[in-house]
């Protein structure tokens, strides 16, 4: 492969900036500026020359093949974070023989040719570095330590045993099988079926950690929903007015509730509108409230022509006129202990959330569990040859789901999705 090397750090003005170098010429890179290379692993402090021109003072960091991220010779170079020298020392390196600048996320994919992450890991390093919360965080690095491929790699297993043992009673066929496998064989299917089933229902509530929640404020006009959604913002997110029909689009605040990301949806006033723009704000917000994962309905006595489910908040609106025990947006009255349930019952959506967290994860998943639910009936002794082909596909789903077959075709677009130093 051709050595590579980018900025792996953000652009602009910083006190440090890491120059990435990953291929077989890596270390003669480094030496090529008049540097004496250090112990791999080890820092150094060391002076970087362009020719006889002084570039500026780095720590170097060596990593050898087979040690390192990508798992070729990688080298760092810590300058300090001046746009001239951050420029300067790319502009060096550029006009070195065999090398070239990194392409959006070629160290990572690097790592995954070389077998230094599996394609979940993979996704997993580009959710680290777009998590926001907490939530985000922790779900993002379980899934870049190799959970994922850890299960997959037990359910594989599970898998190709049952197969051995539907084959061997297919090679003889002719003989006596001194031990009947039928038991074993729908004791591992059903092993496999059951996990797989609960990674698959679980993985809606992962999904939503990683993309955020969404809590639909729902109300008639002038219930107090926009003073609500300011109040919980913390600024002036939406307009607020005593005429009725102010909020005609949905208007949006992300937060983030112990550690969970959640967006707030201010929408439309719901009542039988005659202004047809007013109208077409009413139908966008019942369809929105209706994909909300969670809907707080404010109470105001008037017919909202809208059913709260048992998982939604209903509560007083306006507690500061009618002195009720329910909310205002204007006040802050219950507005505490409103955020408090909210985030009571998002943790509880949470609480059973699985390893897998992105649709293709999901969609093997249930691939795989198509095929094992397929099987049906005495199928282990009246055909085993349907059922050992029925194990082989499942099993080629699950091989999926890592990234050993058929996904060259989502590579590009998901390492398009990376930085260019990363």
């Amino acid at each position: 492969m051709d050595t590579i090397f980018a900025l792996a750090t953000a652009r602009g003005r910083a006190g440090i900036a890491v120059i990435r170098l990953s291929g077989p010429k890596a270390f003669a890179a480094v030496q090529a500026m008049n540097v004496a290379l250090p112990v791999p692993r080890w820092a150094a402090l060391r002076r970087l020359y362009d020719g006889d021109l002084f570039l500026d003072e780095a720590v170097v960091l060596l990593f050898e093949k087979g040690a390192s991220f990508t798992g070729e010779d990688v080298a760092e170079l810590h300058i300090h974070g001046s746009i001239a020298i951050t420029a300067a020392v790319l502009d060096a390196l550029a006009r070195q023989p065999g090398l070239r600048l990194a392409e959006a996320g070629e160290f990572t994919r690097r790592a995954l040719d070389n077998g230094r992450l599996d394609l979940t890991q993979v996704e997993g390093l580009a959710d680290l570095i777009d998590a926001e919360t907490e939530a985000q965080r922790k779900q993002a690095l379980r899934v870049l330590s190799g959970a994922i491929g850890q299960k997959a790699d037990e359910w594989r297993r599970k898998l190709i045993r049952a197969a051995a043992l539907v084959e061997a009673t297919i090679d003889f066929a002719d003989e006596d099988v001194p031990v009947d496998v039928t038991p074993e064989v729908t004791d591992l299917i059903n092993q496999v079926r059951t996990e797989l089933q609960q990674e698959i229902d679980g993985s809606f509530a992962a999904e939503r950690i990683r993309d955020g929640y969404e809590v639909a404020i729902i109300g008639a006009p002038n219930s107090g929903k926009s003073t609500l959604l300011n109040r919980l913002a913390g600024r002036e997110a939406a307009i607020t007015s005593d005429i009725a029909g102010t909020t005609r689009d949905i208007i949006e605040v992300r937060m983030t509730l112990s550690g969970l990301p959640v967006t707030f949806l201010d929408t439309a006033g719901l009542r039988v509108a005659n202004d047809h723009v007013e109208r077409i704000g009413i139908e966008r917000a019942i369809e929105r409230a209706g994909r909300a994962d969670l809907r707080v309905f404010l109470d105001d006595g008037q017919p909202l022509g809208l059913q709260p489910l048992p998982i939604d908040i209903v509560v007083r609106a306006k507690a500061d006129v009618d002195q009720s025990d329910g909310v205002s947006g204007l006040t802050g009255q219950g507005v505490d202990r409103l955020i408090t349930d909210i985030s009571r019952i998002l943790a509880d959506v949470s609480a059973n959330v699985a390893t897998i967290t992105h649709v293709r994860h999901r969609t093997a998943l249930t691939v795989a569990l198509t095929e094992l639910n397929a099987l049906t009936g005495d199928w282990c002794s009246q055909s085993p040859e349907i059922g050992a082909m029925t194990l082989r596909q499942a099993t080629l789903a699950l091989d999926s789901l890592i990234g050993h077959v058929n996904v060259e075709n989502l590579l590009d677009e998901i390492f398009l999705s990376f930085c260019i130093g990363k």
